[in-house]
């Protein structure tokens, strides 16, 4: 009776969480296209990014596919058309619209997708108010993973309209314009953190939620080395331009150099030079570059030449955990409100979360024993690890919820309208 008793309270507590979590989520996605024109949702910008339209829509079309359609007897989907239109990459849950056309589907309009979302955010509630006793269970790690997932797409939105919105002449900003932090001047030079090495474990310890790419945990062995107390700034990245550093074919990879010449490559993403001072458009508009806080819209290539001409190297992603599981999950995350990075504070290892993702010299691919959960679900991460570089930490994009230690984000080592930064690391 007792055993029974235990099992309804974790249960129930499983339940509520996932309730509580997912009301949170959905109303934080609202609330970051709030003031956001039916012209700004539907545009999109390159193949690589999605229009927020669509990610409003996805991110209730997950619910549904993978929630509501498996446990809700006799469940009608909103409409029908909606599963083609709004899956991703989900093969084994039928056909999909090309992503690179996304930007086409002006209908159903804006309205019709915020109808859709209500409608879904009804029928979860009400799914978790009163979920068959024999899959509460599975239904409350369903809602998590959805809302999980729902942070990266938050994420995702915020990037892909940034880079919508930097073609437009007029440079609308997302967010009001906030003044520059006053600093003392140059940031003090870096101090380097060492670390014994030895051997160590990584992977999430199955305590709470984790992607799958995140385990399974296991041991490695790291020689000594060392990363710097906090992330590279503008103002280094400026001393890198002045330096030659993107006309030095040396210091970058062959791959990186071809992709630099074919794209014309000379600053960060989103620079530009007005009256010989450095500004950079971002989500509070066009600002000039705050040269205390730290460098972003890099690509692998770029924070990896930056750091052969710095003298140093990229972290290695078990080098990054391990130094990272010693200090608290802080920093600046989309909740704060800044929509960019800002400088370091404080002495010690700083900004391992928040501000930027760290991109890592580690190629993305299974840990020892990795094994993708069966059906379309198992697609979320595995059929990706291949040609793709590890990044860590999390960005002032990125919801707090969503930082930790052993979180794995991926792209291509070309690819940097993300807020992708890099911390130093070299050996002892």
């Amino acid at each position: 009776m007792g055993g029974s008793t235990a099992n309804r309270k974790v249960v129930e507590r499983a339940i509520s969480g996932s309730g509580d979590l997912f009301a949170k989520t959905r109303a934080r996605t609202l609330a970051l296209v709030d003031g956001l024109s039916p012209e700004d949702l539907v545009v999109q910008s390159m193949e690589d990014a999605s229009p927020a339209k669509w990610h409003l829509a996805h991110t209730s079309w997950f619910f549904e596919q993978f929630v509501l359609g498996q446990y809700v007897p006799g469940y009608r989907f909103f409409d029908e058309r909606y599963l083609h239109l709004f899956n991703s990459y989900y093969v084994q849950a039928g056909t999909r619209f090309a992503r690179p056309r996304r930007g086409l589907v002006t209908r159903p309009s804006a309205s019709e997708v915020l109808d859709y979302r209500h409608a879904v955010d009804r029928a979860v509630s009400h799914l978790l108010a009163s979920p068959p006793k024999d899959a509460a269970v599975e239904i409350a790690r369903l809602v998590e993973l959805g809302c999980h997932h729902e942070m990266q797409h938050q994420e995702l939105l915020l990037t892909d309209l940034l880079h919508a919105f930097s073609f437009n002449p007029e440079m609308p900003a997302y967010r009001a314009p906030e003044p520059l932090a006053v600093t003392a001047g140059r940031e003090p030079e870096i101090t380097w953190q060492a670390f014994d090495g030895g051997l160590v474990e990584i992977g999430h310890d199955g305590k709470g939620f984790a992607f799958d790419n995140e385990g399974p945990r296991h041991k490695v062995w790291l020689e000594p080395f060392e990363l710097a107390d906090r992330l590279a700034t503008n103002r280094e990245w400026q001393d890198f331009i002045a330096d030659g550093g993107y006309e030095t074919q040396t210091l970058w990879l062959s791959d990186g150099w071809a992709v630099r010449e074919q794209e014309g490559w000379t600053t960060p993403l989103y620079w530009f030079e007005k009256d010989g001072v450095w500004w950079s458009f971002g989500l509070r508009g066009a600002q000039p570059v705050d040269p205390d806080a730290p460098v972003t819209h890099i690509s692998y290539y770029e924070a990896e030449a930056f750091a052969r001409w710095a003298g140093a190297r990229l972290p290695r992603e078990a080098e990054w955990e391990h130094a990272a599981s010693t200090v608290p999950v802080d920093g600046h995350f989309v909740e704060g409100g800044h929509f960019r990075p800002r400088p370091a504070t404080g002495p010690g290892l700083t900004q391992m979360y928040g501000d930027v993702w760290q991109w890592t010299q580690s190629a993305y691919s299974p840990y020892p024993g990795f094994v993708p959960p069966e059906g379309a679900i198992g697609e979320y991460n595995g059929k990706f690890m291949v040609n793709q570089w590890v990044l860590r930490g999390a960005s002032c994009a990125t919801s707090r919820a969503h930082a930790r230690a052993t979180y794995r984000n991926f792209f291509h080592p070309h690819q940097r309208w993300q807020f992708s930064g890099l911390r130093l690391a070299r050996d002892r």
